[in-house]
């Protein structure tokens, strides 16, 4: 099992504290992710994983920062909170309304978004796949989509068609992008009679439930990249169903994950880390 050298206990000192809050958040891999790109580059720090509910976020950081904390990844239900109560943004963030980063600022915290930059970075330079032109289908409708969705316009995908259990979520995410051209919504009950796609996105937190997506093989074909932002258990279903309807390529969000981390990590410390070796080793993990 991976363990990073922790670069916490074992020190006198008093080290800045980084975290990440969610709810839930114990199953994270963001502490490990960070204490290895911090030992790569022989920066001392404390990173930990805070579980805070819905509501309680605003709370939970000026704990944190009284702790010495000066750092945060933000993650599942939290991603709106983190924006609101941030007092200054990214250009990135601003566009989102959505933040999975914090840097406190001396006074306030500083809000960016690094989801989409991870998943472009893990699908084109990682995995090597092109996503100009393709069609794609975005499933779900809350902060992940929110996320990704203009990286993916960025990149070059031809259209987004956004599905979601409630549709009117699905609009009002259409809606906000405001690019009725590239951008639609269809519903989710109803994706029988919607064709193929070449790619499709699952950004729903169905996996992390136990909940499976009733999802048509009709939407995939030969060429069909299928993408699930969660990993681990929670993509499980959805990779399944991928290899099963004969996508060309069923990734999870493993390696999204960690190319946001050294996004944020960046931002933190000023240098980038090599990600490739701390996501080798975490497929490996998974794999025993």
């Amino acid at each position: 099992m991976f363990e990073a050298p922790k670069l916490v206990d074992d020190l006198n000192v008093s080290l800045a504290r980084y975290a990440v809050f969610g709810h839930p958040v114990a199953h994270s891999k963001s502490p490990l992710i960070h204490r290895a790109f911090a030992h790569q580059l022989g920066i001392a720090l404390r990173y930990d994983a805070i579980d805070a509910a819905p509501g309680t976020l605003a709370a939970a950081l000026s704990r944190f920062v009284g702790e010495g904390g000066v750092g945060a990844s933000v993650t599942l239900p939290l991603k709106a909170e983190a924006f609101a109560l941030a007092k200054a943004c990214s250009a990135r963030a601003k566009r989102l309304g959505v933040a999975n980063t914090l840097a406190w600022h001396g006074d306030h915290w500083f809000a960016d978004n690094t989801d989409g930059e991870g998943l472009i970075r893990d699908i084109g330079e990682r995995h090597r796949i092109d996503l100009r032109g393709r069609r794609v289908l975005l499933v779900g409708a809350g902060g992940a989509a929110q996320g990704v969705l203009p990286a993916l316009l960025d990149a070059g995908v031809s259209k987004v068609t956004i599905s979601n259990r409630d549709p009117q979520r699905a609009d009002q995410l259409c809606d906000w992008i405001g690019d009725p051209a590239r951008v639609q919504t269809w519903y989710l009950d109803d994706l029988r009679r919607a064709g193929d796609f070449d790619a499709v996105f699952n950004a729903t937190s169905a996996g992390q439930y136990g909940q499976a997506l009733d999802l048509p093989f009709t939407i995939a074909n030969p060429r069909t990249l299928a993408y699930d932002l969660s990993y681990g258990k929670a993509a499980t279903s959805f990779l399944a169903w991928a290899r099963a309807a004969g996508c060309a390529y069923a990734l999870d969000g493993l390696g999204m994950l960690v190319e946001q981390a050294a996004a944020a990590f960046e931002l933190w410390h000023g240098d980038r880390p090599d990600t490739e070796p701390v996501y080798r080793q975490l497929q490996r993990d998974a794999a025993a």
